[in-house]
């Protein structure tokens, strides 16, 4: 995509494999757009980047928390940009406890997934108008341990601190391929993908389970390394025209029996756009 196609933006921007995935774009002279939650780290993370790049590198304060605030963000990326060539929902966490928004939704929930699905849907009028262009989500291979209930998981009933951000995860993953068949023919691609296990702050915590975790990471790989096949997926020719995939780094990975249930999939879709407030969804 040459860089006059339009910019990417890059969800939760200013730190990890986020802040990686923008440099790398940068550094490929591509226009880039950090959405930020904090604008402090956000503008040391932009001005970083940008001195050593030759992209063009915008912040956007955007929190992703709550539906009214990814309402806001789409809109104000809306204003602001009038072209878009990909988007790469970065931004995730790993809850240590249950805690639920001003909607009722269990954040975990909110940010791996509802958040993610409503800013697609919101910018995707406008990508269309850009095509070819491009959705990334920077999925997980810890799916795979994950459940998915339309009654209890959005709100967190099921909450379990070693399985919620799979749970995450999974219904990310669902929603992904409804999604690719739903825009199949648009021109815009959208995928998934494990960009490995990643020497950052996710998932660090108190008790056993934390401690496996870090001591997991010191072999992980650094965010620079996480970045490659994100950008790889956001950018290369070889994958041009490819949806509804699910990589493990830059090779498609198998999906499990729960990930290709169509009918799970087309139900937590409009769970989705329900709980989502999408007006216009494909």
């Amino acid at each position: 995509m040459a860089a006059d196609k339009g910019v990417y933006i890059v969800t939760g921007a200013n730190s990890g494999i986020g802040r990686a995935i923008a440099r790398k774009l940068a550094l490929m002279g591509l226009p880039v757009v950090m959405v930020c939650r904090n604008p402090e780290k956000g503008e040391e993370a932009r001005a970083e980047i940008s001195s050593g790049a030759p992209g063009m590198v915008e912040l956007v304060q955007g929190d992703l928390g709550d539906v009214e605030g990814v309402h806001r963000l789409a809109a104000e990326l809306l204003r602001r940009q009038k072209r878009i060539a990909c988007l790469i929902n970065n931004a995730g966490i790993w809850m240590q406890r249950r805690e639920v928004n001003a909607d009722g939704l269990e954040i975990t929930f909110m940010v791996n997934h509802l958040a993610p699905f409503i800013l697609t849907n919101l910018l995707l009028p406008r990508l269309k108008e850009n095509a070819p262009a491009r959705v990334v989500n920077i999925g997980a291979g810890l799916y795979v341990f994950g459940t998915a209930d339309p009654e209890r998981t959005p709100s967190g009933l099921d909450f379990s601190r070693s399985r919620t951000y799979a749970d995450s995860k999974l219904c990310s993953l669902l929603v992904m391929l409804e999604t690719a068949r739903r825009i199949d023919g648009t021109g815009v691609t959208i995928n998934a993908v494990h960009p490995g296990v990643i020497r950052t702050g996710l998932g660090d915590g108190p008790g056993p389970l934390g401690l496996l975790i870090r001591l997991m990471k010191r072999f992980a790989s650094t965010p620079e390394q996480g970045a490659d096949a994100p950008v790889w997926l956001a950018t290369s020719p070889d994958v041009g025209g490819v949806s509804g995939k699910f990589f493990m780094l830059r090779k498609e990975g198998k999906l499990t029996d729960t990930a290709r249930n169509e009918a799970l999939a087309r139900s937590f879709w409009d769970l989705s756009v329900r709980l989502g407030k999408i007006k216009d969804a494909p």
